[in-house]
């Protein structure tokens, strides 16, 4: 079940008013810090309770914070409108995201082993310290993928064993039936491969031929009558 909607209003109960405190401002807290990460924000937060105690959070610095907003007010005063102010923020993110690219480019000239003059001792010495980590990582991950391909191959090679010995089976098998064909008579081999055997037809043939020799005496013993 849903939380029921609170009047907003002072809480007169001193307990009740300490608890709602306490969890309110955790809450809120909580809301702060998770603006100033998720929107790259910069949140100053202070609260003073009604006993006096004081409950702060900033991502920066309090003090800076307050700073920046006293300029920020005394700034409102100029004639600065909302579409400049907001070309100057893109402006200097543009900028921002300029030095990161051309930082970006030179990490990669170096790591190619390019401009490397301007580099210092140390520098050269962390480059080398990445490198060999590199290195290091994409041999183990070669490795892990050559040892894979072996074992698929070995276990191939087991299939394919397999199907060979099935194989030469199958054809000794057939090598034989062959042998004992052409160990058959010729007449027999003619007959066992132009009437191949029918068990249907075999019964009833069986039948009549003991029905005829039934049937023979009967009309013996008739004629003689």
């Amino acid at each position: 079940m849903g939380r029921g909607k609170i009047e907003i209003k002072r809480i007169e109960n001193t307990t009740n008013r300490q608890v709602t405190f306490c969890k309110r401002r955790n809450g809120l807290l909580k809301k702060a810090y998770e603006l100033s990460v998720l929107c790259d924000a910069e949140v100053a937060l202070i609260v003073f309770s009604s006993r006096g105690r004081l409950y702060e959070y900033s991502n920066n610095s309090v003090k800076t914070t307050i700073e920046r907003y006293k300029k920020a007010c005394a700034n409102s005063s100029n004639s600065i409108t909302v579409s400049e102010a907001n070309a100057q923020f893109y402006q200097q993110e543009a900028t921002k995201l300029r030095q990161q690219i051309v930082t970006l480019q030179n990490a990669n000239r170096n790591l190619m082993g390019d401009a490397l003059s301007s580099m210092t001792g140390k520098e050269l010495k962390q480059l080398e310290t990445r490198l060999e980590k590199g290195i290091s990582r994409i041999r183990s991950k070669k490795n892990e993928l050559l040892f894979a391909e072996i074992e698929y191959m070995q276990k191939r090679e087991i299939d394919l064993q397999n199907d060979n010995m099935y194989l030469r089976a199958k054809i000794t098998e057939n090598e034989r039936a062959q042998q004992q064909m052409n160990m058959l008579p010729a007449n027999e081999y003619e007959v066992m491969s132009l009437a191949p055997f029918d068990s249907r037809n075999f019964l009833q043939v069986n039948l009549l031929e003991h029905n005829n020799q039934y049937s023979r005496p009967e009309q013996t013993a008739l004629q003689l009558g």
